[in-house]
């Protein structure tokens, strides 16, 4: 199981890295996926729906107001 580190190290690698051959990106790619697949967390959903709701019905008044 790759480590947290390396995970680390290839997102860093592919954030500023230049590849000069295609296969070195679809490498370092892969390779990111894997490590974070090994690594998954389940997403936890935190956000009220209603405080959704509400705040896309102000964004349709405000949009609604300005045509």
């Amino acid at each position: 199981m790759p480590s947290r580190a390396s995970s680390k190290r290839t997102k860093r690698r592919l954030k500023r890295g230049v590849f000069h051959w295609l296969v070195d990106l679809q490498a370092t790619i892969k390779r990111f996926l894997a490590e974070t697949n090994d690594n998954s967390k389940p997403f936890v959903w935190t956000a009220n729906p209603d405080n959704i709701i509400a705040a896309a019905r102000r964004g349709h008044q405000v949009l609604g107001a300005i045509s």
